[in-house]
């Protein structure tokens, strides 16, 4: 679990980095990037009732997400990130969703710097 500090909260925080413009998507994954003077990044996820319909598959995604974004978060240093669920994910699928989520990441670098 992430620790507060780490998290996107309100749709304040999530609205002004979707707002920023900096972003990249994949077949699974849209990913949204804004820097934010801090020493470390933050997550906010956004997996829709309407894309996953299961609350178990939900939970499965944002938990991939979470570990994935603990795993790479010292690469990453000083940005909030904003991830969105395009379309559904097999349970098979979540090391392809992995692989996106650091692709994307390596995209978002050279974006926004």
């Amino acid at each position: 679990m992430l620790p507060k500090n780490y998290r996107l909260h309100n749709a304040k925080e999530f609205s002004s980095v979707i707002q920023f413009r900096c972003a990249e998507s994949s077949e699974f994954l849209q990913i949204f990037a804004k820097p934010n003077n801090l020493l470390h990044s933050r997550l906010g996820l956004i997996v829709a009732g309407k894309v996953e319909r299961l609350a178990v598959k939900r939970n499965l995604v944002k938990r991939v997400l979470r570990t994935v974004f603990s795993e790479q978060q010292k690469d990453f240093v000083g940005m909030d990130l904003v991830i969105r669920l395009r379309c559904p994910v097999a349970r098979e699928d979540s090391s392809r969703l992995k692989d996106e989520y650091k692709a994307l990441l390596i995209k978002l670098q050279r974006c926004c710097g």
